[in-house]
């Protein structure tokens, strides 16, 4: 088994641990050992699951092989994380809940340090970037492409042909129509209907999706 650490040693850790004791149910695959947090005190016990090992600085010191994956909400503390971490020895594996559903195997593609919670689902021709984040029950259609860093709370729902950029945060049962292209640094609020293109940087809100100036 390959040792792997989380980072990111809050709720969303505890879920990924969770994840990954589900993995090792159906094919022993990882071997836990703890939890990497910038604003956790080193050996602060994190439930059952272990505890916090250090932060970036020492993980970047760390002498063996290590697989990481990020449990963190955020796409720009996300990125920036992804960026401090300069070790040779850290992998960056895709972290997949055994029960999440794909149309398609061979037209799925997808790049590394990917989070996919429970029940999410993935159509035909789809394609993801690196170090997403799909919580529970986010279902994406035919034909999406999706970038590198972006966050989907639980039960996003993203139509056909859809075109996703970096480092968006779509909220809790947000929904994107059919051909909508979001680029980047965009957030979408909870249960907010898209219907048309965003522009980069801005916080869309409401049924439909209206963009906020504040």
């Amino acid at each position: 088994m390959k040792d792997i650490a989380i980072f990111g040693a809050g709720g969303f850790g505890k879920e990924v641990a969770c994840i990954i004791n589900k993995i090792n149910e159906i094919i022993p695959t990882w071997n836990i050992i703890g939890f990497f947090d910038d604003g956790v005190e080193k050996e602060t016990e994190i439930s059952h699951f272990g505890r916090v090992l250090g932060n970036a600085s020492d993980l970047n010191r760390w002498s063996d092989p290590i697989n990481i994956v990020f449990a963190i909400g955020s796409p720009k503390i996300l990125s920036l994380l992804v960026d401090k971490i300069t070790n040779s020895k850290v992998d960056f594996p895709n972290i997949i809940h055994p029960e999440v559903f794909f149309a398609d195997n061979q037209s799925f593609k997808i790049g590394k340090g990917n989070v996919v919670v429970r029940a999410c689902s993935f159509s035909v021709d789809v394609s993801i970037g690196d170090f997403n984040q799909f919580n529970s029950l986010s279902a994406l259609a035919h034909d999406v492409s999706v970038g590198s860093f972006n966050v989907f709370m639980p039960l996003s729902r993203i139509s056909g042909e859809v075109q996703i950029g970096n480092s968006n945060f779509f909220g809790i049962s947000s929904i994107l129509l059919q051909n909508v292209i979001v680029g980047s640094n965009t957030r979408i609020g909870a249960g907010s209907f898209v219907m048309r293109n965003t522009k980069d940087g801005f916080l869309y809100m409401g049924n439909p999706a209206k963009k906020m100036d504040f």
